[in-house]
Parts: C-alpha cells; sequence; structure tokens
C-alpha cells in the first residue's frame, strides 16, 4: 500500500532528523560540522560529520537501486543509468575533500567530468529508448520526488548555503559553523528526497516489469533455470 510507505517515509525522516539534533543538543560537538583537521586551519569542515556520512550512505543505496532496476527491466535500463550516474556524480562530489587532502588536489572534478562526460555520451546515444522509458513510467511520483531532491541540491542548498549570504544577515557575529549546520541539514533532506523517489521509482518498474512482455533470451533463461 502506497499510503503506508509515505507514512513510513515521515516518520522516518522526522525520527532521523530528532536523533541528529538531540545528538548535537546533549553532546555539542557530536555531529562534527565544523571539524580542524591542522593547526593552520582556519575554517574547518564538515566533512566528517554524522551528516556527510549519512548522505554518502542514502547515495550507495541509490546506485545500488538503480543497479538493480537496471539489470532488471529492460524498458527503465536508460533511466535507471542516468540516475545510477549521477548518484556516482554525487558521491565524487561528496568525497571532494578527500581526494584534495589524500589524493591529488582537484582529482575529483577529473573524475566527475569524466563520468558526467560518459553520461552525456550514454544518454545522447540511448535517446530515443530513454524517451520510451520516461514514456511508460510518466507520470510518476518517484521521478517527481528525485527532481525535487535535485532542486534542493544542485540550486537551494547552494545558495543558501552562500558563504556571503550570512556574513551580510549575521555581521560581526557571524560563525562559519552557522552556515555549515544549514547547509549539510538542507543537503540531507534533498537526499532524502532523492531516496524516497528511488524507492517509489523501484516500486513503479516492478508493477512495469510484471505488466510488460519478457524479452525472448528472457524467457529462453528462465526456461534453462527451471529445466
Amino acid at each position: 500500500m502506497a499510503w503506508f510507505r509515505y507514512v513510513i517515509y515521515f516518520f522516518g525522516i522526522a525520527l532521523l532528523t530528532a536523533i541528529l539534533v538531540r545528538l548535537e543538543v546533549s553532546h555539542p560537538g557530536t555531529l562534527r560540522l565544523q571539524e580542524f583537521v591542522s593547526e593552520g586551519d582556519e575554517y574547518g569542515t564538515s566533512e566528517f560529520s554524522a551528516i556527510e556520512i549519512i548522505q554518502l550512505l542514502i547515495l550507495l543505496t541509490c546506485g545500488a537501486l538503480m543497479a538493480w532496476v537496471a539489470r532488471h527491466s529492460h524498458t527503465q535500463r536508460p533511466l535507471a543509468f542516468l540516475f545510477g550516474g549521477l548518484a556516482l556524480v554525487f558521491m565524487i562530489r561528496e568525497l571532494h575533500y578527500f581526494f584534495d587532502q589524500y589524493a591529488v588536489d582537484n582529482l575529483w572534478q577529473v573524475l566527475a567530468g569524466i563520468c558526467g562526460a560518459l553520461l552525456i555520451a550514454y544518454c545522447y546515444r540511448h535517446l530515443k529508448r530513454m524517451n520510451i522509458a520516461l514514456a511508460r513510467i510518466w507520470p510518476s511520483p518517484g521521478l517527481t520526488l528525485i527532481f525535487a531532491g535535485a532542486v534542493i541540491l544542485f540550486s537551494y542548498s547552494m545558495l543558501v548555503g552562500h558563504e556571503p549570504l550570512w556574513q551580510a544577515m549575521l555581521g560581526d557575529a557571524y560563525a562559519r559553523i552557522i552556515k555549515l549546520a544549514v547547509e549539510e541539514f538542507i543537503e540531507l533532506i534533498g537526499y532524502l528526497l532523492w531516496l524516497i523517489g528511488t524507492i517509489e521509482y523501484v516500486y513503479q518498474s516492478k508493477a512495469l516489469m510484471a505488466r510488460e512482455p519478457k524479452p525472448a533470451a528472457v524467457k529462453r533463461r528462465e526456461y534453462r533455470r527451471r529445466h
């Protein structure tokens, strides 16, 4: 029942947020939203925070779910490959600090650029199949939630997390951890919407798979397994 899943989503997000807030209120600094890694570090980073770890786990889950759809649904494979590739690009972006610090400076930009270019090439090559896949599944609550998460991640969090904005509003009372906290929590809700959208997309893809005729190769493979 779809409505029951949405109730679970609501309470799941509320519970996760309440736990994170309670941890920081009870034990200030627990979330590690501003970690200074060296004596000369003036700004600090939030890359070691629990929120960042949750975001990476969400991206891994989304990528795995899209890989499952791409493997089992021949009609939705182009769309699943697109969203799975975007999850990979997001993961590289989220790991940018570690690439810069422990590998090669700006390596993450090169990796993200390569993955993005391959993704664009794939989409261009399979544009017709992508249009067919979209037409078969639209209207889709899952894709709508994925789009909402992307809007938050690509535009809203970047604009609201803009450091000069907080410096202008707070003036002499500005503290960078405020900007980091707001930005990370906004990104978290964006990723949670992306996760919910991915789960709903998987449910919808499974429903389509049950109604669609199976390719001859799949039928032969299933026949060999049974016999």
